[in-house]
């Protein structure tokens, strides 16, 4: 193999500063953007580069102009996050993917407020997302969500990271680490892992005052040109919102049997917020605040439940050989062991029983649904609004689970 496919871009040609312009009836708002650049090695420089090796890439933050378009106004300018990232340690400073994975973790973990949050993510989708009574717990359930997936990936973390958390963090190997702030000690155990970045982002202790604001999203064609809208924003459902679901139908009304309980809601809560950070088309599921599995890009429905229900028997033998013998499943050699195993993730349908099942779009038809109904999902929150909401209706009463309608899509491509 030739090994120069992975030869690094060491300097962009992008300029140091970016206008864009925005101009109806005469009246003209330019955001101005300034290029990010890092102390790195006694010189300026940039991202390391693009989504591979032999792309070039830069990083710009927002630093002047506003835009209002309607009744909506942009997030203004100056209050940096992933655009203008802090480096206390970089034995490679970071690439596009880096930055783009810090802030899709942002964006789920803008909706935690100060709970203890983690977020890890890989690719552009969260391997596993944790709330817990301490930092160090979301970050252990995050981890043991999906370990495999979170091997290399970019943790966020909502809280300074003392040194025990420090510990747990530099057992596995990641290429990211950001959070708001670090103690002494947890840069030192920190340092042990040379390419280790370690990211200081801030305005993360004012995450939660980014959870209502929007941006503006650009993207590019292969034409060069650019179709621009809003950010999303998932709808902030209150428990008071969340009510059992019910449709009308050739003049028949359908309505949930049970509405969801106290556990429910807080995983739907979570769930949702969650949810709207994955790519779509994408189905999740999630127990006690955290996720069980994530289902991402699939074209159909049915077959993204699917993946999500399969990685979730998968990643519970993971989970449980690791914690009992300190290794994956794929290398317990012993038969017994290996056997004792599988029938735990059997008992429990791999940790899906009573979660909660996540839709970023409708079902279509009740197929889709049943995938995690038959599984034993207690609950589900999806948008509604397909044709066949009734027959959904009607499955989940026939398994005694409950239903949510948030009458909102959260598509994310």
């Amino acid at each position: 193999m030739d090994k120069n496919i992975y030869r690094t871009v060491n300097a962009d040609s992008f300029p140091e500063e970016m206008e864009i312009a925005f101009v109806q009836q005469g009246e003209r708002h330019t955001l101005k953007f300034s290029r990010t650049t890092w102390e790195i090695d006694g010189e300026r420089q940039g991202l390391r580069y693009g989504e591979n090796p032999d792309q070039q890439a830069a990083l710009y933050r927002l630093v002047a102009g506003n835009l209002t378009v309607g009744a909506v106004r942009t997030i203004q300018p100056g209050r940096f996050l992933a655009s203008d990232v802090e480096l206390l340690q970089s034995g490679k400073h970071p690439g596009k993917i880096n930055i783009t994975d810090a802030d899709a973790a942002l964006n789920i973990l803008r909706h935690f407020g100060s709970r203890p949050a983690a977020v890890i993510v890989k690719h552009n989708n969260p391997s596993g997302v944790a709330l817990g009574t301490s930092l160090e717990e979301a970050y252990t359930r995050a981890l043991m969500a999906d370990r495999t997936a979170a091997f290399g990936g970019v943790i966020a973390i909502n809280g300074e990271i003392d040194t025990p958390l420090a510990e747990a963090i530099t057992s596995y190997y990641a290429e990211v680490v950001a959070a708001p702030a670090y103690t002494a000690g947890a840069l030192a155990v920190f340092a042990r892992k040379k390419n280790l970045r370690v990211m200081r982002i801030g305005n993360m202790a004012r995450l939660s005052e980014f959870a209502g604001e929007r941006y503006v999203d650009f993207h590019s064609l292969i034409d060069g040109g650019l179709v621009v809208q809003w950010s999303f924003l998932p709808k902030d459902l209150a428990h008071d919102d969340l009510h059992a679901a019910s449709t009308s139908n050739g003049g028949v009304e359908y309505r949930i049997d049970r509405e969801p309980s106290e556990r429910e809601k807080n995983d739907m809560r979570f769930g949702w917020f969650v949810e709207s950070g994955v790519t779509s088309n994408s189905i999740i599921y999630v127990k006690d605040e955290v996720t069980v599995s994530v289902g991402t890009g699939e074209q159909d429905r049915v077959g993204v439940a699917e993946i999500a229900r399969d990685k979730a028997y998968r990643k519970c033998a993971e989970r449980i050989a690791f914690e009992r013998y300190g290794t994956s499943f794929q290398e317990i050699s012993d038969r017994t062991r290996r056997e004792e195993i599988t029938a735990e993730v059997q008992a429990i349908r791999g940790g899906l029983t009573d979660s909660v099942m996540v839709s970023d779009a409708f079902f279509p038809f009740r197929d889709g649904a049943e995938v995690g109904l038959r599984e034993g999902v207690s609950a589900i929150l999806q948008p509604g609004g397909a044709n066949r909401d009734h027959e959904i209706i009607e499955s989940c009463n026939h398994w005694n689970a409950t239903m949510v309608f948030t009458g909102q899509r959260s598509f994310r491509h």
